[in-house]
């Protein structure tokens, strides 16, 4: 795979891993989704992603199981690609803050540096603000993660709520909050993201955007109104880089992922740059890096 910026050392903040045969994926369900409906490993991950110069990986949570989370984080203590583990908890549970106590002082605990759970699913659009919710929320920030919020649209209201009532947690929002990209749509999307932006304690992922776009059409062309709109709202120190690997699949390689980011980002300087491709995703997550990127050189354009 040829990069624009053969120099950039690239930490992708957002992937998955499953193997249907230790646990099914109740969500892949579908003829539209068939595709994914295989293992996905870490073996499987990392000849695409070193091939495009990742250098660390995040690790996100698929399903809602205490299972998962203490497995991601083994996997994670034995690889020297996966820096950092989002896993899940429950978070109205009277002993959350035990459990992550727990999480943490197990095997890999160290990798464990967020939680996340499916709001997009919830049929409650103030689900963020009930009050069992943003107590787990507190005990999160208590220990010292950080909360990836994977909501819709209308729920980014919420999202802004809970992040302006608890101010010493960070939150990340996942896949830019999955605008409509595939309409074209950016109103109130956009009105919604810069509120929670105004917020110092958020930060954004630039993932997930090619399966909110048309699968088969997209081009870069679509999404850069959307990555433009996050970039200037959160500004280049609190916006990072993710794949989505393996669901990008339904829309594009990882390599094609990665090739957008740099088209949607071209405007941006090597520090900037830098930024959105590794040191927001090293800084918000408190990642060890093993060859981690140095000072940004500039770099060809493309």
């Amino acid at each position: 795979m040829t990069t624009p910026y053969p120099e950039l050392r690239v930490v992708d903040a957002h992937h998955h891993l499953w193997e249907l045969s230790v646990r099914d994926q109740g969500w892949i369900s579908g003829p539209e989704l068939a595709s994914l409906r295989r293992d996905f490993t870490l073996a499987d991950l990392e000849p695409e992603a070193r091939a495009a110069g990742v250098v660390a990986t995040v690790l996100v949570q698929t399903i809602t199981v205490p299972e998962e989370t203490p497995e991601f984080l083994s996997l994670a203590a034995r690889s020297d690609l996966v820096a950092g583990v989002v896993g899940w908890t429950d978070l109205t549970a009277a002993d959350v803050a035990d459990t992550l106590a727990s999480l943490r002082g197990g095997p890999g605990g160290d990798h464990l540096v967020g939680i996340r759970h499916q709001v997009q699913g919830e049929p409650d659009p103030r689900w963020l603000t009930r009050p069992d919710v943003l107590r787990g929320l507190a005990a999160v920030a208590e220990a010292g993660l950080v909360y990836d919020l994977v909501v819709k649209p209308h729920q980014l209201e919420a999202a802004t709520e809970a992040a302006a009532l608890l101010p010493g947690l960070t939150f990340v929002l996942d896949h830019l909050g999955k605008p409509p990209i595939g309409s074209g749509e950016l109103a109130p999307w956009t009105r919604r993201i810069r509120r929670l932006a105004s917020l110092p304690n958020t930060v954004c992922k630039l993932s997930g955007m090619v399966t909110e776009a048309d699968w088969d059409s997209w081009t870069p062309d679509d999404l850069a109104p959307y990555a433009d709109t996050v970039l200037d709202a959160f500004g280049p120190e609190r916006l990072m880089y993710g794949s989505d690997w393996p669901v990008c699949r339904l829309a594009a390689t990882y390599a094609e992922v990665l090739g957008a980011a740099h088209a949607v980002t071209a405007r941006l300087d090597p520090a900037e740059r830098h930024e959105v491709f590794a040191g927001t995703a090293t800084r918000t997550y408190g990642l060890t890096v093993t060859g981690s990127p140095g000072t940004p050189k500039e770099a060809p354009c493309a």
